[in-house]
């Protein structure tokens, strides 16, 4: 057994597919066959059930897998801690968020205020934020839904109201406040599920017993403004949108939405597991101590973290 065995089957066990995983470790398959293969001779077991091209990591896998993720994550931290050591700058932050719009004016001040620091920036789902702070690919997640993995700590930064956007000349322009049973029988354009924007829209119209009907789907919530301009539909769109960068130009009429959890709540979440570089700590001192760029509504009392280990 030796490293790289140990990274091949975690990216196998990651995708449960070969092909997959030795396109993403740029190795041949049937290279990366034979090292899983070899690594279960060792163990004695094999780790993953096959059906044909198909292969299902089995229990002795998940055992396995638990170990080894720790095992290499501890390697990582390793030699994230040497190279921030080496380094005389303040190390690197990694960061990923549902929307580029919602963590754009926190980042450049906080490069302003700490320009020594590495900054790196990731679009993620909920689901893929979940997965990288597991696997400690990044160190903090804005968040818009709740990310309840084991290990993660978070603290709410800002909540904001959401507000449904519709071309001009639609029926409902000049309206105050709409139902959700008003619009039930309106197209939507909505993000793909994931994203915060559409399991937003499918609980606010579950809880009428409704199902929203999409026109319009993608994986950039940015660009759902522009597609409801254009008259593809209508959509829930957070209220800074109203102000932020190119979506001020962008002709919508807003509406507000009767119903008393048409919001977001944005919220800082990192795995106490993970390693915090110079760079981390500051970064999530800077974002809990500013005013987060949203319009707040009351709420919750932001919990604040004080300084502690990097780990």
């Amino acid at each position: 057994m030796d490293l790289l065995q140990l990274r091949y089957f975690q990216a196998v066990a990651r995708y449960e597919h070969i092909s997959r995983a030795a396109e993403e470790l740029r190795v041949a398959q049937p290279s990366l066959s034979r090292a899983i293969a070899r690594l279960e001779a060792d163990l004695g077991s094999a780790l993953f059930d096959r059906q044909g091209r198909r292969i299902r990591l089995n229990q002795y896998g998940t055992i396995f897998l638990r170990h080894v993720d720790r095992a290499l994550s501890e390697l990582d931290d390793g030699r994230r801690a040497v190279r921030e050591a080496r380094d005389t700058g303040l190390g690197r932050v990694s960061v990923a968020s549902e929307t580029l719009l919602t963590i754009t004016p926190l980042l450049g001040s906080f490069r302003a205020a700490h320009p020594r620091a590495d900054v790196r920036l990731f679009q993620s789902n909920a689901e893929d934020m979940d997965r990288r702070l597991r696997a400690r690919e990044v160190d903090f997640c804005v968040a818009s839904q709740p990310l309840t993995g084991a290990n993660l700590e978070s603290v709410e930064l800002a909540r904001e109201e959401v507000l449904l956007a519709v071309p001009h000349g639609h029926r409902l322009e000049g309206r105050e406040s709409v139902t959700i049973r008003e619009i039930a029988d309106e197209p939507f354009v909505t993000t793909r599920v994931g994203h915060w924007q559409r399991a937003l829209l499918d609980r606010l119209f579950a809880s009428e017993g409704l199902t929203p009907l999409v026109s319009c789907e993608g994986d950039e919530p940015a660009a759902s403004q522009d597609m409801i301009s254009a008259g593809l539909g209508i959509g829930l769109i957070p209220s800074v949108s109203r102000r932020v960068g190119s979506h001020a130009r962008v002709p919508v009429a807003w509406v507000r939405v009767d119903a008393p959890d048409c919001l977001r709540v944005l919220t800082l979440v990192w795995n106490r597991e993970t390693h915090l570089s110079e760079a981390a700590l500051k970064f999530r001192e800077f974002t809990i101590a500013r005013p987060f760029e949203t319009h707040h509504l009351p709420g919750p009392a932001r919990r604040t973290v004080p300084p502690g280990p990097t780990r």
